[in-house]
């Protein structure tokens, strides 16, 4: 039986002596995962801009006045010539995003083809579509999706501060869909938004008691966008953000753990902790849906000086 975390133990680990914290990450970390494997993901835009959601972190959303181009749903042949790319890169698995607040049946139906063509790849297929009805997320799951992507950004007490167009239930409820349907979540959330380490935590707490644990944690470290109302945010502490990996590990021992948004902002050093503290799986190409993102070339480098290999079977 999955054990139920309580928020003072949480925290407790949290505040470990940083060394101690990550040797108690690793140790876990090993008992589930070769402790030099890291899974590769690539994450593609497929529809941008023009996002009735207010995050006031995305530079997609209608509401923020940033430079980025508006482009519609892009063709399925488009979308299958980056996944084939993305596989000879090393990739196992091939996100697909679009900014909506949720989708309309007949770009429901386009994309279904999307994850039906990427399968035959022989790649796993991961969405982020915003939210879902039922026989939406039914008609995903026998297009053959594997993974879902809806994060749940922060604690249910920090959450109002950065989104007020849907709520903190809205947000379960999509999971709970997600997991009624079969296909796997996807889920985490994003640091450096003016959240407290608390908030962090209880982020962390939530997911790990799930029913069921999220099989993807993905932990974003925010871009600041020109435009966006957290563009002069304070950065997080990297400590912090460290400690916050580790603790994912601890709490979802069997997850994947995501070094997401943000790399392009850290230094090698950085990204080395956030390995050592359990973090198993990134987001490799050139670009994440429309920030930045290290080209592979320098990843590349990285695994190499790192000792880290690619994760080349199903995940």
């Amino acid at each position: 039986m999955q054990k139920k975390w309580l928020l003072q133990d949480a925290k407790d680990i949290f505040n470990l002596p940083l060394i101690e914290l990550l040797y108690k990450a690793q140790t876990i970390h090993k008992n589930h995962f070769s402790p030099n494997a890291v899974q590769i993901s690539t994450l593609l835009s497929i529809k941008t801009g023009s996002c009735p959601e207010n995050c006031s972190y995305c530079p997609q959303s209608a509401h923020y006045k940033t430079d980025l181009k508006k482009e519609p749903l892009m063709k399925i042949n488009d979308v299958i010539s980056i996944a084939t790319r993305a596989k000879e890169a090393g990739a196992t698995r091939f996100c697909m995003g679009a900014a909506w607040r949720e989708p309309r049946d007949e770009d429901l139906a386009l994309v279904c083809e999307m994850v039906s063509e990427v399968k035959k790849l022989g790649l796993e297929t991961c969405v982020t579509l915003g939210m879902l009805e039922n026989s939406q997320a039914k008609q995903l799951k026998n297009a053959g999706l594997d993974f879902y992507n809806h994060n749940i950004d922060t604690s249910p007490e920090f959450y109002d501060k950065i989104i007020t167009t849907r709520t903190f239930e809205d947000r379960l409820n999509t999971l709970e869909l997600v997991r009624q349907s079969g296909i796997k979540v996807c889920c985490g959330g994003i640091l450096g938004m003016g959240e407290t380490n608390d908030d962090r935590i209880k982020m962390l707490v939530l997911l790990a008691n799930l029913e069921e644990q999220p099989e993807s944690v993905p932990i974003n470290k925010l871009i600041k966008i020109p435009g966006t109302p957290l563009a002069n945010q304070k950065d997080i502490d990297p400590f912090d953000f460290v400690r916050t990996l580790a603790l994912a590990r601890i709490l979802m021992p069997k997850s994947y753990v995501r070094l997401s948004a943000g790399r392009e902002q850290m230094s090698d050093e950085l990204q080395a902790l956030c390995f050592m503290s359990g973090a198993n799986s990134i987001f490799y190409g050139e670009k994440l849906l429309t920030a930045d993102n290290p080209i592979p070339e320098k990843d590349n480098q990285l695994f190499e000086r790192l000792g880290l290999e690619k994760i080349t079977l199903s995940c």
